[in-house]
């Protein structure tokens, strides 16, 4: 498993890679990106999702630390 630093540096490189791809080989590069089947999108949707999970994973944490300190 890569560390955590290389996973923030190397995540956003492959999406970014992912994009341009998209943005080369397909003809219908802003519409399709709402597909599913697209590269596009998972390129578009992988970088925005860490951070939420981040965010509620942390929420979640303090909930039960404030719950358990009360």
């Amino acid at each position: 498993m890569p560390s955590l630093p290389t996973l923030t540096v190397l995540v956003p490189l492959l999406s970014l890679a992912g994009l341009f791809y998209a943005a080369a080989v397909d003809e219908t590069f802003p519409q399709g990106c709402t597909s599913t089947n697209s590269l596009c999108f998972y390129s578009l949707l992988l970088p925005i999702t860490i951070p939420v999970y981040v965010f509620f994973h942390l929420w979640t944490w303090m909930g039960i630390k404030l719950f358990r300190h009360n």
